[in-house]
C-alpha cells in the first residue's frame, strides 16, 4: 500500500513537470512573438510611422510587454501627433514606473501634456521637477520657475481680445492648415480631399496638397475646395504656398523626392523649398513651370514654411539646418536675383529657443510665428516681434504671446493677414473643429488691436492726462475649467505702486465691482482674487481712457489639486482608504500607492505644512486603539519623508483611537462591517500653504 502510494506521487510529478516544461516552451514562444512585435514597431517608430507603431506598442503592452523604452516610445508616438490626451496617458505611467530612470526631457514633455489637457497644476509641478533635473542648465528656456511663468501668463490674458475665430467651410475630419493668398484666392493645405488611396505614414492620412477655396464677401469664410494646380501636385507632400506681389512665382514646401523619396542616414525624409514661375492663368487653369529647388536646401536636414517680406526681398522659413538654436528656428535670407539668395541667417535667441519656432508671416512691421520654446498656454502658440529688432544685431527682440482666442491649449500656428480686407486665417488643432488641424477665420478690430499693441509694448500717449477722467473696475469671477462662476471670492484691489487700496467680496452670481473706487484712467492696477480651495490669483489690467468708464475685467481662479478638498471649513488632503493588516502599522504596498499621492501634491506645493490624524472603530479597547492608531500615524509620517518630504513639513503625526467617530457605531452599538470600516481612517489636514 505504502509503495502503491509512491510510485502515483512520482507519476504524478513527472506529469506536473511535463506540464510545467509545456507551459515554460508556450510562455517562451508568446515573449519571443511579442519581443518581435515590438521590435517591428521599433522600425516603424524609427521610421516615423508613428500611428502604426503605437498600435503595435499597445498591443505588445496589453499582452504583458512593459518596459521603460515601450512607455517611452508610446508616449512620443502621440505626442509627436499631438495627441496630448494619449500622450499623457503613456507618459504617466512611464513616470509612475520609471521616474527616477527617465531623461528630464520626459519630464518636460509630460508637462506639456498635461498643460495641452487643461492639467496646469500639475504640469508645474513637473515642469519644476524638469529644471531641476536638467543639470542646473538655465540656459533653457524651458526651465523657468512655473509660479512667474503663470504671472505672465495672467498679464497676457489680462488684455481684451481683438478677435474672433470661425472654423471656415473647407475643413475636414484630416488636416486642413496653412492659407496664402493668391489674387482673389485663398489657397490651402489640406489632406481631406485626396482620393489617391496613398497615407503619409506619420499620421495615416492622405498626402497633403494644396487647394482653392473661394472666400466669401467678407473673406470670413472659404467655400468650394478645388486642387489649386496639376503642375505643383506631387504624389507626397505639398503645403504653405506663398506668392510674390505680382503673383509671378510662388515659394511652397515639398517632400524631398528629387531622387526618389530621398532620405538621411537615419531613414529621415525631409522637407525642401521649392520655387517656380507662372506659366498660364485661365478661369479654370494655373499651369506654373520652371519648379527648382532652392539653394540651401539638403537632405540632411529639412527647410519649409517659406514668407516674403513685404517688399519681396527677403525670405524667412523655418529650418532644423547647422546653426539651429533648437529643434526648428526660423531663418532669412536676402533674395539677390533669379534664385541667388544669401547665406541663410538664424534669427537669433530672442525669437528661437532651444524648442520649435516655425510658420514665419510678416505683416506691416511685425513678424508673427508659432512656438512651444516661449511662454504659453500649451502646444503651438502664435507670437509677435517687431520686424525692425528681429533684421537688427544690436537690439533685444520682445515677443508679445498674442493671447486668447489666438491661442489655446492644443497648437495654434500659420497666422497670416491681408491688409485690403481686415481679417486673416490661423490654423488649429484645438478642442471643437472638425477634424484634424482645421482652418479658421480671424476677425479683427482694427481699434481695439491698436489699443492692445499700445498697451502691451508700453507706448502709452503721455499727452493723456491721467487724472483728466475716472474709471471703475469690475468683472466677473470663473472656474477656469468648468467656467462655472464663483460666489464668495475675496477681491483686492492693488495700484500700480503695490499698495492694496480696496477689497470687495464676488456677489452670488460672481460679479465683483469695486464701486467705491474711482480710478486714474490709463494707469495699471491689479486685482488679486482670493477663495479657499483654489490658487490664489492676480490679473494687471490697463484702465481705459474713458471719462466715468468702466474696465472690465474677467477673473478666473483654477481649483488646487483634486485631492485638496475643504471639509467644515478645514482644507484636508483626500485619498483612498489607507489599509493596515490587522494589530499591525506598517505600511502595506497598497497604502503606499495612496500615500505616494500625498508625496505629490506635496511637491507641488512646496509651503504646504499638514498634520496627521489617525482613527480607529470601537470595537476594541480605549487604550488599545489609542496605541494602534498613534502607531499607525507615526509609521505613515515616516514613509512620507522616506519619500523626500521634509519633517518639519509634517507639524504632527497622531493616534486618536476611537475617539471621533463619525457615525453611531460606538461601544455596544450593533453595526455593520462597513459602518465600522466608515470610522477607519486617517486624515492629512492642511495647516499651512
Amino acid at each position: 500500500m505504502i509503495t502503491f502510494m509512491k510510485f502515483n506521487l512520482k507519476k504524478i510529478i513527472y506529469t506536473y513537470s511535463q506540464w510545467l516544461f509545456f507551459l515554460l516552451c508556450l510562455a517562451s514562444l508568446s515573449l519571443s512573438a511579442q519581443s518581435s512585435k515590438v521590435r517591428q514597431a521599433d522600425i516603424l517608430f524609427e521610421s516615423l510611422n508613428y500611428k502604426k507603431a503605437a498600435s503595435i506598442y499597445k498591443e505588445a503592452y496589453d499582452k504583458g510587454v512593459i518596459d521603460q523604452q515601450l512607455l517611452e516610445r508610446l508616449g512620443d508616438c502621440y505626442y509627436y501627433n499631438t495627441d496630448m490626451k494619449n500622450a499623457q496617458l503613456w507618459y504617466t505611467k512611464l513616470i509612475n514606473n520609471y521616474s527616477k530612470k527617465v531623461d528630464a526631457e520626459y519630464y518636460f514633455r509630460y508637462a506639456h501634456a498635461l498643460q495641452g489637457i487643461g492639467k496646469h497644476q500639475e504640469a508645474k509641478h513637473w515642469m519644476k521637477r524638469f529644471s531641476q533635473t536638467k543639470n542646473g542648465t538655465t540656459t533653457d528656456i524651458r526651465v523657468l520657475d512655473y509660479n512667474s511663468a503663470q504671472t505672465k501668463l495672467d498679464s497676457i490674458l489680462s488684455i481684451h481680445s481683438a478677435y474672433n475665430l470661425v472654423n471656415v467651410a473647407v475643413n475636414t475630419e484630416n488636416s486642413d492648415f496653412g492659407v496664402g493668398y493668391f489674387d482673389s484666392d485663398l489657397i490651402f493645405a489640406s489632406s481631406g480631399y485626396s482620393n489617391s488611396g496613398q497615407s503619409y505614414h506619420w499620421n495615416d492620412q492622405p498626402f497633403l496638397n494644396l487647394y482653392k477655396g473661394t472666400p466669401n464677401v467678407d473673406y470670413t469664410d472659404i467655400l468650394d475646395a478645388k486642387l489649386f494646380s496639376k503642375s505643383l501636385t506631387s504624389k507626397y507632400h505639398e503645403s504653405n504656398a506663398v506668392f510674390t506681389k505680382d503673383m509671378k512665382r510662388v515659394y511652397f514646401t515639398r517632400n524631398n523626392y528629387s531622387h526618389g523619396l530621398g532620405k538621411d542616414k537615419q531613414g529621415v525624409n525631409h522637407l525642401k523649398l521649392y520655387t517656380a514661375t507662372l506659366k498660364k492663368q485661365t478661369s479654370s487653369k494655373i499651369v506654373w513651370d520652371n519648379v527648382q529647388e532652392l539653394p540651401f536646401n539638403s537632405d540632411d536636414y529639412s527647410v519649409g514654411h517659406p514668407c516674403l517680406a513685404n517688399d519681396d526681398k527677403k525670405l524667412y522659413f523655418t529650418s532644423d539646418m547647422p546653426g539651429s538654436i533648437g529643434s526648428t528656428d526660423i531663418f532669412v535670407v536676402d533674395i539677390l536675383r533669379e534664385n541667388q539668395y544669401s547665406e541663410p541667417m538664424n534669427l537669433g535667441s530672442d525669437i528661437n529657443t532651444t524648442s520649435r519656432e516655425m510658420f514665419p508671416f510678416v505683416f506691416d512691421d511685425k513678424l508673427y510665428f508659432a512656438s512651444d520654446g516661449h511662454l504659453g498656454f500649451g502646444g503651438l502658440d502664435i507670437f509677435t516681434a517687431g520686424l525692425k529688432d528681429c533684421d537688427s544685431e544690436d537690439k533685444t527682440v520682445e515677443v508679445y504671446n498674442m493671447g486668447t482666442p489666438i491661442n489655446s491649449t492644443k497648437d495654434d500656428f500659420s497666422l497670416v493677414f491681408h491688409k485690403s480686407y481686415g481679417t486673416g486665417y490661423l490654423s488649429s488643432n484645438r478642442d471643437g473643429g472638425k477634424g484634424d488641424d482645421d482652418i479658421y477665420a480671424v476677425i479683427t478690430d482694427a481699434k481695439i488691436q491698436d489699443q492692445m499693441d499700445k498697451a502691451r509694448l508700453g507706448n502709452l500717449d503721455p499727452t493723456v492726462a491721467k487724472k483728466s477722467c475716472q474709471q471703475y473696475i469690475e468683472g466677473v469671477v470663473r472656474d477656469l475649467k468648468t467656467n462655472e462662476r464663483i460666489s464668495q471670492v475675496e477681491l483686492v484691489l492693488i495700484d500700480h505702486l503695490g499698495v492694496e487700496i480696496a477689497n470687495t467680496i464676488s456677489d452670488l452670481k460672481g460679479n465683483y465691482k469695486f464701486k467705491d473706487n474711482p480710478l486714474d484712467c490709463n494707469v495699471r492696477y491689479e486685482v488679486k482674487a482670493i477663495k479657499k480651495g483654489y490658487e490664489s490669483s492676480i490679473k494687471p489690467t490697463l484702465t481705459q481712457a474713458i471719462p466715468d468708464g468702466v474696465t472690465y475685467l474677467p477673473l478666473g481662479l483654477e481649483k488646487l489639486n483634486p485631492l485638496i478638498v475643504e471639509e467644515k471649513g478645514i482644507l484636508k488632503l483626500k485619498i483612498g482608504m489607507i489599509y493596515f493588516d490587522l494589530d499591525k502599522h506598517f505600511i502595506r504596498p497598497d497604502a503606499a500607492v495612496e500615500l505616494n499621492k500625498i508625496v505629490l501634491v506635496m511637491s507641488q506645493y512646496p509651503k504646504m505644512h499638514i498634520k496627521i490624524e489617525s482613527h480607529t472603530d470601537a470595537r476594541m479597547p480605549h487604550k488599545y486603539n489609542d496605541d494602534l492608531s498613534d502607531r499607525r500615524a507615526k509609521s505613515t509620517q515616516a514613509y512620507l519623508i522616506s519619500q523626500g518630504i521634509a519633517s518639519d513639513r509634517i507639524e504632527s503625526a497622531k493616534g486618536y483611537g476611537e475617539r471621533q467617530l463619525l457615525n453611531r457605531c460606538a461601544d455596544g452599538v450593533r453595526c455593520s462591517e462597513k459602518e465600522h470600516q466608515y470610522n477607519r481612517r486617517s486624515e492629512f489636514i492642511i495647516t499651512k500653504m
